[in-house]
């Protein structure tokens, strides 16, 4: 099943700082996450500072969990709207 992950990092939260000292982690997992197949195209917002992710797994949970695995969500930084396909 396909999923379409909105992400929007919570600048109001958050300084650009604290982003950028986990950039490098975010980028790292979600390449990992591209190349097991899991996210299948990965598109940065050009409205506001965040991510839309072309995601494949077999639910709904299944591909919560997959985005819940990056550093932004880990620390809370970002908010992630899911729509199934």
């Amino acid at each position: 099943m396909y999923f379409l992950a909105i992400t929007r990092r919570r600048v109001e939260r958050f300084t650009q700082a604290e982003f950028d000292a986990r950039l490098g982690e975010e980028v790292d997992c979600a390449r990992a996450l591209y190349a097991a197949g899991t996210f299948r195209a990965i598109h940065s917002r050009g409205d506001v500072p965040g991510a839309v992710i072309a995601v494949e797994a077999e639910d709904l949970g299944a591909a919560r969990a997959a985005v819940a695995t990056l550093p932004l969500a880990i620390h809370e930084m970002m908010d992630v709207e899911l729509i199934p396909m």
